[in-house]
């Protein structure tokens, strides 16, 4: 006869351990949720709500929350939510925003050589180029040196190479650079000297005030961007001339802040994600301009828009400008001269590069379109 508790041991613990299995694999199986706590981050751009640029701002923050999913949230708000404009760096140094979306020329009146990303011919860089120099030529440490000159501690990265902007827009067009002289002119960042030694009066407006200004006759003329920003700002409402290429900021790109201590703070996974998206963003954002700002150039040749090219007279006067500029402001300025002698030897090498190896265009554009 078989006794029924020492047969019945092996069974129980063979049924114990498969439920234990069972269990183990329905903790498998079920979905895993994330008990951490989002961190949320307060942007501010220094675009109006309705600017492509803000749009940019935009972009880059969903890649961010997308890839970070419920663990960073990034919120950017429009341009004046919190702090003007020209206030953002300061707001982002002090943590009262927690980032902001901008252009290193807006910090201009904190030291003139935070002007050279952006304004100026760069040497023959285009924007490009210049975002190279900055991350594998020796920008990224000179503009650490230069904020830690002025008591900045920021998280700082350059991305989105801005196509060449627009000369301005102005009632009639500008035949000669002596048209400029006594003219009220926005424009900011070094270009603000170059206007004025080409004889304007400047006025350093942010984006939003621009248009208002020009519409009740503070101000003559004016340049902000690109198609897309400028007609989105109304620039085709209150003037009809726009005179296309200039060296006043030609390898103009954007600014990503972070305030440091909350940069600092975030996991080392979520920083590397950052990273990636800042770059993700960048090629994006070149992508988007091309398309966008090409429809919108069409649009506004429609809206009745006179385009003209800046004759070569007046871009010689601007690069002759700018050798007065640089030299003046390498004197005054130590950091300045750093920034400037840092660019010509990566400019003389890299234009020696792409001059030589990039084929001409615009020959076949006209080969294809143009008419004959």
């Amino acid at each position: 006869m078989t006794d029924r508790s020492t047969s019945a041991a092996p069974r129980r613990r063979f049924l114990q351990s498969a439920a234990a299995g069972a269990v183990g694999t329905a903790a498998l199986a079920a979905p895993m949720v994330s008990t951490a706590q989002t961190i949320s981050f307060r942007f501010q751009s220094t675009w109006p709500a309705r600017d492509i640029f803000h749009e940019y701002a935009n972009d880059f923050a969903k890649k961010i929350n997308d890839m970070a999913g419920n663990r960073l949230k990034i919120e950017v708000l429009p341009a004046g939510s919190v702090v003007p404009a020209f206030q953002l760096l300061d707001a982002v140094a002090k943590g009262t925003l927690d980032g902001g979306h901008g252009v290193v020329a807006y910090h201009y009146g904190k030291n003139s050589a935070l002007a050279l990303w952006g304004s100026g011919p760069g040497f023959g860089m285009d924007p490009n180029m210049l975002l190279s120099w900055h991350y594998y030529g020796g920008g990224e440490a000179l503009l650490q040196e230069i904020y830690k000159s002025i008591n900045i501690d920021v998280v700082s990265f350059l991305y989105g190479p801005m196509p060449t902007q627009p000369f301005g827009w102005f009632k009639k067009p500008i035949a000669r650079a002596d048209d400029i002289k006594g003219m009220k002119f926005r424009t900011v960042g070094l270009a603000v000297d170059m206007y004025t030694d080409m004889g304007a009066a400047v006025n350093p407006l942010p984006g939003g005030e621009i248009v208002p200004a020009l519409d009740r006759g503070l101000i003559d003329g004016a340049e902000f961007n690109n198609a897309s920003s400028d007609r989105i700002l109304g620039f085709p409402d209150v003037v009809k001339n726009c005179m296309l290429q200039s060296f006043h900021q030609s390898t103009e790109q954007f600014e990503i802040l972070f305030n440091r201590a909350k940069y600092v703070a975030l996991p080392a996974d979520l920083k590397k994600t950052i990273d990636y998206a800042v770059e993700a963003a960048s090629a994006d954002m070149s992508w988007k301009a091309v398309d966008r700002n090409s429809k919108d150039y069409e649009e506004l040749k429609k809206a009745g828009v006179n385009f003209y090219k800046t004759p070569d007279a007046i871009l010689r006067a601007q690069l002759a400008a700018w050798d007065k500029i640089m030299e003046k402001k390498g004197g005054e300025n130590a950091l300045f001269k750093k920034v400037l002698d840092s660019q010509r030897a990566f400019a003389r090498r890299a234009g020696s590069w792409q001059n030589d190896y990039l084929v001409d265009f615009k020959m076949a554009w006209n080969h294809y379109f143009a008419r004959r």
